[in-house]
C-alpha cells in the first residue's frame, strides 16, 4: 500500500503537535521548577540578612543560642516544604508528560492497525498469516506498554510514599535540634 501525499502530511502534522504537546508541558514544569527557586532564594537572602542582624546584636552568649534556635527550625521545616514542593512540581510534570505520551501511543497504535487492516484487505492472497503475525506484534506490544504504564504507576506511589517518609524524619531531625538548641540557652541563661 502507497502512502497518499495527504496521509504523509497527516502523520508529519501529528509529529508535529505531539512534539509541541511533549515541550509545552516540559517547559511548564521547568518554568515551575524556577518560580519555587526564585521565591526559596528571595526569602533566604532575606531571611538570612535578619538572622545575622540579630545574631551580631546579641550581647549575651544567650541570646546567640536563641537566635541560631530560632533559625535551625525554621531552615528544616523550610527545607522539607522545597523538598515537597519540587516533588509535587516534578510529579505533576512527569503525569502531564504521561497523558501526552500515552495519547500519542494510543493514536499511534490506532493508526498503525488502520493502516495493516487497510493494507490487508489489499493484500495478495496467501499472505494472511503474515498479517496475522503482525497483528500479533501489535497487540503484544500493546500489553507490553499496559504493564510498563501500571509499573511506572507502581514506582510513583512508592516514591510518594518513600518522599513522605523522608520530610517526617527530616521534621522529626529539625524539631529534634531545635530542642537540643532550646535546653543548651536554658543551660546558658541558668548558669549565667
Amino acid at each position: 500500500m502507497i502512502l497518499t501525499q495527504e496521509q504523509i502530511l497527516a502523520v508529519h502534522q501529528s509529529n508535529l503537535e505531539s512534539r509541541y504537546r511533549l515541550t509545552s508541558k516540559a517547559i511548564e514544569g521547568f518554568e515551575k521548577f524556577l518560580e519555587l527557586n526564585m521565591r526559596v532564594a528571595k526569602t533566604a537572602l532575606t531571611e538570612n540578612l535578619d538572622g545575622a542582624k540579630r545574631a551580631l546584636s546579641a550581647k549575651e552568649p544567650r541570646d546567640l543560642l536563641e537566635v541560631h534556635a530560632s533559625l535551625v527550625q525554621p531552615a528544616g521545616e523550610k527545607a522539607m516544604a522545597y523538598a515537597r514542593h519540587l516533588y509535587e512540581i516534578t510529579s505533576e510534570t512527569q503525569k502531564e508528560l504521561a497523558k501526552v505520551a500515552i495519547a500519542m501511543l494510543t493514536e499511534g497504535s490506532q493508526k498503525l492497525r488502520e493502516t495493516v487492516d487497510n493494507f490487508a484487505k489489499n493484500a495478495p492472497a496467501g499472505t494472511e498469516s503474515a498479517m496475522a503475525i503482525v497483528m500479533s506484534a501489535i497487540i503484544a506490544a500493546d500489553n507490553a506498554y499496559e504493564s510498563l504504564e501500571k509499573a511506572a504507576a507502581q514506582a510513583v506511589e512508592i516514591a510518594e510514599s518513600n518522599t513522605q517518609a523522608a520530610a517526617t524524619v527530616a521534621t522529626n531531625a529539625a524539631e529534634q535540634v531545635c530542642v537540643t538548641d532550646r535546653a543548651a540557652s536554658k543551660k546558658t541563661s541558668t548558669s549565667a
